[in-house]
């Protein structure tokens, strides 16, 4: 039996009032901020000196994006199970769950650096990624009760807070390497300890905090309003086509976005190592990059239900195109080049990645809402997957050079597949 049967009571108000769904959504979106201030700490660790940490204990170069690989593939396993507990018991237990894990995995990585257990710390890492998928997933939960017409902006006010937590994570490097060192834990490991406690606070908060539960709140609204309908409308295979490809598109262009970003960003710090920067720079770049993904997140949600998701997605492939031309053929001892490159490829993931969640919530209902996102957020995490082992291989083999022009030029698979989801009329454009 569902939770919303079990405890009618409580969940008849939120029915029966449109203000009450209101104060509710407000009050979601607050609480989903406050865990996403601490899950971006979280996830910054692995990204700031995952690669360098790996790099470190096995001395070389070719395994530096496998740390990215192993915890976005983790993060793909997560964002299944994440998925598929929200369906079935609601947003808390499954954000909760995610985070939490995340947490555990952070204190694994510690442990592996201490000890020198590289199974350990790849396994570890694979746990840790966990964390990365309910920080993308908790965006979703800002949309449960939202409007048409806010649903962009909801998720971007769930990612922009994701700033405050990831920018200061990348410059607070120098400073948790040096409490690592007076505890006796190995420098590049003090990133995640500051990760463990931002995952396990942000799990507490939703654990605690999320209540009623947005996503049972809305299927409890969804079956009352199927009930009440007089008439019962013969489906309409054109829409349900049309539906199809809006999620279709919505996830390709979150998959192309993700794999362009995570295969660049991996590598960056390796390069940036190979020209002299040291890791307060590699820690200025990547936080400057990580507040470029998430910053521009309030603007981006208004243009995304203003202007459009087609215009958007379109724009975050042009976007990413032009920072993989920077990264290949900026000078590499030039900061503010490095900045600028950066900086544009968190923006174009950041528009891809509103754009194409956008889309998929648009065209999916609440019977299958949360079960849809959660495996469209597995193929996003596996293209991460795919783009952080790559990395490594690719500038092993060839250049950083060469990843950042083929990166360039498969972003630009977006701008195909927009069209394609446009075929056939479109809702929201």
């Amino acid at each position: 039996m569902s939770v919303e049967k079990e405890n009618p009571v409580w969940v008849q108000k939120y029915i029966d009032s449109p203000e009450q769904q209101k104060k509710l959504y407000k009050r979601t979106l607050f609480i989903v901020v406050l865990s996403q201030i601490f899950g971006g700490a979280g996830l910054a660790a692995g990204i700031t000196v995952g690669a360098l940490l790996a790099q470190d204990m096995l001395g070389t170069d070719s395994v530096a994006g496998l740390p990215m690989a192993l915890f976005t593939l983790g993060s793909a396993g997560a964002a299944f199970l994440v998925g598929r507990l929200s369906q079935s018991y609601g947003r808390r237990p499954g954000l909760a769950t995610g985070f939490l894990a995340g947490g555990i995995g952070a204190l694994g990585v510690i442990i592996a650096a201490v000890t020198s257990n590289i199974f350990l710390l790849f396994a570890c890492l694979f746990i840790y990624g966990a964390g990365t998928a309910t920080n993308l997933q908790a965006r979703y939960a800002g949309t449960d009760l939202a409007t048409s017409t806010q649903r962009a902006t909801a998720v971007s006010i769930a990612l922009v807070s994701t700033t405050f937590g990831a920018v200061a994570g990348p410059n607070l490097v120098r400073v948790m390497g040096n409490v690592a060192d007076s505890i006796g834990v190995p420098t590049l490991a003090g990133p995640f300890i500051l990760a463990a406690a931002a995952y396990i606070l942000a799990g507490l908060v939703i654990l605690f905090f999320l209540r009623p539960d947005p996503f049972l709140v809305a299927k409890a609204i969804a079956a009352a309003e199927k009930t009440k309908a007089t008439i019962s409308a013969e489906p309409n295979s054109r829409e349900e086509i049309e539906k199809k490809r809006k999620v279709k598109a919505g996830i390709t262009i979150m998959v192309v976005a993700q794999f362009v970003m995570i295969a660049i960003m991996t590598m960056t710090p390796v390069h940036m190592g190979h020209y002299g920067h040291g890791l307060q720079d590699v820690g200025l770049v990547i936080g400057f990059h990580i507040g470029a993904m998430f910053l521009p997140s309030l603007v981006t949600g208004v243009l995304v239900d203003k202007v459009g998701r087609t215009v958007m997605a379109i724009a975050s492939a042009v976007t990413l195109c032009l920072a993989g031309m920077l990264t290949a053929f900026g000078p590499a001892e030039s900061m503010f080049m490095l900045h600028t490159a950066l900086i544009l490829l968190g923006i174009g993931w950041n528009f891809g990645l509103i754009s194409g969640t956008a889309l998929i919530v648009d065209a999916t209902s609440t019977e299958t809402r949360a079960k849809t996102q959660g495996t469209s957020d597995v193929l996003v995490a596996l293209s991460g997957a795919a783009g952080g082992a790559i990395s490594g291989i690719v500038v092993s083999y060839t250049s950083f050079s060469t990843l950042s022009i083929w990166g360039a030029v498969f972003s630009l698979i977006i701008i195909p597949v927009v069209f394609w989801s446009k075929r056939g009329r479109e809702k929201n454009e």
